[in-house]
């Protein structure tokens, strides 16, 4: 089983084309205009038209239906079409599954998208509103009543533990939110272009739930993001350098709830992002000393470093002085906490990037580089490298 082996879908497809709107606060617009924006600026930087188009993948959450977006952008008839589940862990899986679909020929050209008004509409940080009743809702019956009704709240349960475990203080937070404003500082498309931050300000920023400063969580932004994923044999025939998908994963832990597993038996690692990290680097072949560049999923900076524990980039507690180091160039777009929170499809976008040698922020020959999505939930991850 693919858990225990390397699996056969390295190397058969390649991200040929990158799109995204302007990040925002207000984006002025609909959610499906932001989606067809980002969908036509992929396929336009990839060298293809709308009728090239035969698949689409998008969030569950997403609320621009996948043949809403085809019709939208004029596209012809489809042959795949899927939703993944459980919000920013979703990111690597929508690239994972186009590749399945081209890989097997139920696809030639599949996009992937994601396109939300998460400040100025829905706001995923204002926490649990009205739902239906559902059997994934009832993990939270048994966190809600006590107050643990934010993302925040829930992930600082853990970033609680973790700190008491390893003996550091929320400075070792700190580390990631400097880093990933340092890039987006330099970061014309970041919403924080311009505005780096010390140490200092990430320990005089406000409390949200301790242990979770405000410089510790993502911001909430407003703006569509997608990517064009092909075979490798066409990618070389089109006019951008193809991002190889050397490895696609997902991974759920035992014990696995959205953002509160809370009844594991240790709360200081990731064991979701265990999973993927295992079958990314059984089938691609390679080692963390391998990545040249890390794009980390960062909704809240504690599970940054858990994410790096989790790949064996360094020891169990470790990750905080790793950061602090730049042992690895970590989120060179300035991630969700500095470029923009669009569920991690920016950070797929970044890598392309770096492997293309067209980064604001350019990894000097970087080849190999690693994506990751949401973490707390079932989750997924990438390895991208060049066509060399």
């Amino acid at each position: 089983m693919s858990l225990r082996a390397r699996d056969g879908l390295g190397g058969r497809a390649a991200i040929v084309g990158i799109g995204a709107t302007e990040f925002s606060k207000d984006s002025g617009r609909s959610e499906l205009r932001l989606a067809v924006e980002a969908v036509r600026a992929a396929l336009d930087d990839a060298g293809l038209t709308p009728a090239d188009v035969d698949g689409l993948v998008t969030f569950t959450m997403d609320t621009s239906p996948e043949i809403t977006v085809a019709q939208a952008c004029g596209m012809g008839e489809l042959s795949f079409f899927s939703r993944v589940h459980y919000g920013g862990g979703a990111a690597c899986a929508t690239v994972q599954q186009a590749a399945l679909a081209v890989a097997t020929g139920v696809a030639e050209v599949v996009v992937c998208y994601r396109a939300f008004n998460e400040r100025s509409g829905r706001r995923f940080g204002a926490g649990v509103r009205h739902r239906e009743p559902s059997a994934e809702g009832m993990a939270l019956g048994w966190a809600l009543p006590f107050g643990l009704l934010t993302p925040a709240s829930w992930v600082a349960m853990t970033a609680r533990r973790y700190l008491h475990a390893y003996g550091l203080t929320p400075e070792a937070f700190g580390h990631v939110a400097v880093v990933d404003r340092r890039y987006a500082a330099t970061n014309p498309a970041a919403w924080f272009h311009g505005r780096p931050i010390t140490l200092a300000e990430h320990a005089a920023s406000r409390w949200i739930v301790e242990p979770l400063r405000l410089l510790d969580c993502c911001q909430e932004t407003d703006g569509g993001q997608a990517v064009v994923v092909t075979s490798l044999e066409r990618a070389r025939a089109l006019p951008r350098p193809p991002a190889v998908i050397a490895a696609a994963a997902q991974g759920a832990g035992r014990a696995q709830e959205q953002m509160t597993s809370f009844y594991r038996d240790d709360l200081t690692g990731l064991p979701e992002m265990g999973a993927v990290a295992r079958q990314l680097w059984r089938t691609s072949g390679l080692r963390p000393a391998d990545i040249d560049v890390g794009i980390l999923y960062d909704h809240f900076t504690p599970f940054v470093l858990m994410q790096l524990e989790e790949f064996g980039f360094c020891g169990r507690g470790e990750a905080a002085d790793f950061v602090a180091e730049e042992r690895l160039p970590l989120n060179t777009h300035g991630g969700q906490l500095g470029e923009a929170y669009l569920h991690g499809m920016n950070g797929v976008a970044e890598a392309v990037r770096q492997l293309r040698g067209t980064a604001a922020n350019q990894i000097p020959d970087a080849s190999r580089a690693l994506v990751t999505a949401g973490t707390g939930v079932p989750t997924s991850g990438l390895v991208l490298t060049r066509d060399d």
